[in-house]
């Protein structure tokens, strides 16, 4: 298959089944969106069926549901609960396993992951979050076992978002609503005048090669313009909005403002929005040994730093508040962040907003803020 123009090709929405056999014919596992309790989760795929045909979500602050759209588009519908770092940086993981011999001990390392995985539906806001957790895991001195090797036997396949959520604000965090970079496929679904089918761009060399096995063609001027369309259309209905100018100076500044109570007085401390957040990495290290005293383990798995115990160090913890753990949840993701890895945490998929069981939204919370250090610039003139 020859070349193509600009990269840009056209695929009509039949061929969306070759293009998820074609990778299981690589030797991928594919995974992607599926319908699970009653929300769209991500898991293996393994034909065109299994994804979320005909279905759209609303979301607002602490509500998601889903709806039949009456449209057989297979991606219309913002992120759910699940974030693709489950895959990357699992729940858990086992570090490291020792057992007792005629020697002493012998240390078991874990088993290497070496299974391919095309991940199919990834929103742009999405790939700005696998790029930080790429900076968080491989970009200091120390690595996150496992990850790279993960990381470096995906194929990605992103989906520009043609309909926001009505919690999500990428395009004012300049993560989205169209995918830049980090993959090797992007789809923008088009359903117009009776015809569906598909804009792909191809981001790789591996992408290239993929798309040559496919029915495509060169997409001409009509198809790029109504893709171009779909963006302009989807970042004008954007839920939310954040203004990120001067935002760690602002965050430093109002660390002591009684604002922050407010927001605790709502706030349960569920530690929801770091469960569904794609950027957030915190975990605990457990050990542990089996009766017999035979056999030890330790295991790295996700927690919160809304939990107590996270920041609990000898004598009680150091954020004993909930005031002072939500303070440090928001301050992290748009402040610490910054001087920690040169980035925000912060992708604007809306996630942390939508599962908050009080409601509570990150946007409104800095706009509290910015709106009281105006208000008190202007009393003191």
């Amino acid at each position: 298959m020859t070349k193509r123009q600009e990269n840009i090709a056209v695929l009509e929405s039949e061929g969306l089944g070759y293009l998820v056999q074609a990778l299981i014919d690589k030797g991928y596992e594919v995974l992607g969106p599926r319908i699970k309790d009653g929300a769209v989760t991500y898991d293996q795929i393994e034909t065109v069926r299994d994804l979320p045909i005909g279905w759209t979500d609303r979301q607002e602050p602490g509500s998601y549901r889903l709806v039949k759209s009456g449209k057989k588009t297979y991606f219309d519908y913002a992120v759910g609960p699940h974030s693709w770092k489950k895959y990357l940086h699992p729940p858990e993981t086992r570090l490291w396993e020792a057992r007792r011999d005629e020697q002493g001990f012998t240390v078991i390392e874990p088993e290497r992951e070496t299974a391919k995985k095309a991940l199919l539906g990834v929103r742009p806001c999405e790939l700005q979050a696998l790029a930080i957790q790429d900076t968080v895991f491989t970009g200091g001195p120390y690595l996150a076992p496992g990850y790279q090797e993960r990381r470096s036997n995906l194929f990605i396949v992103a989906v520009n978002c043609v309909r926001p959520g009505g919690t999500c604000f990428c395009a004012s965090m300049k993560t989205g609503p169209k995918a830049t970079s980090g993959f090797d496929l992007a789809l923008t679904e088009i359903l117009e005048s009776g015809r569906h089918y598909f804009v792909v761009e191809v981001g790789s060399a591996s992408g290239e090669e993929l798309l040559s096995d496919l029915p495509t063609k060169v997409a001409d001027d009509a198809e790029k313009e109504a893709a171009a369309k779909a963006m302009e259309r989807a970042t004008a209905k954007m839920g939310r909005e954040l203004d990120t100018k001067g935002i760690r100076e602002l965050l430093y500044k109002c660390f002591d403002d009684p604002h922050w109570q407010t927001v605790a007085d709502r706030c349960f401390s569920c530690g929801n929005c770091t469960m569904v957040c794609p950027t957030c990495f915190c975990v605990n290290v457990e050990d542990g040994t089996d009766l017999s005293g035979q056999q030890a383990e330790r295991w790295s798995r996700w927690d919160s730093c809304f939990t107590r115990d996270f920041s609990y160090i000898h004598g009680g913890s150091i954020r004993f508040t909930v005031k002072a753990r939500y303070r440090q949840w928001m301050t992290h993701k748009l402040a610490y962040w910054l001087d920690q890895f040169g980035t925000l945490g912060c992708v604007g998929c809306g996630r942390c907003i939508t599962w908050c069981p009080a409601g509570i939204d990150i946007t409104e919370e800095v706009r509290a803020l910015r709106d009281k250090e105006q208000s008190e610039k202007v009393q003191s003139v």
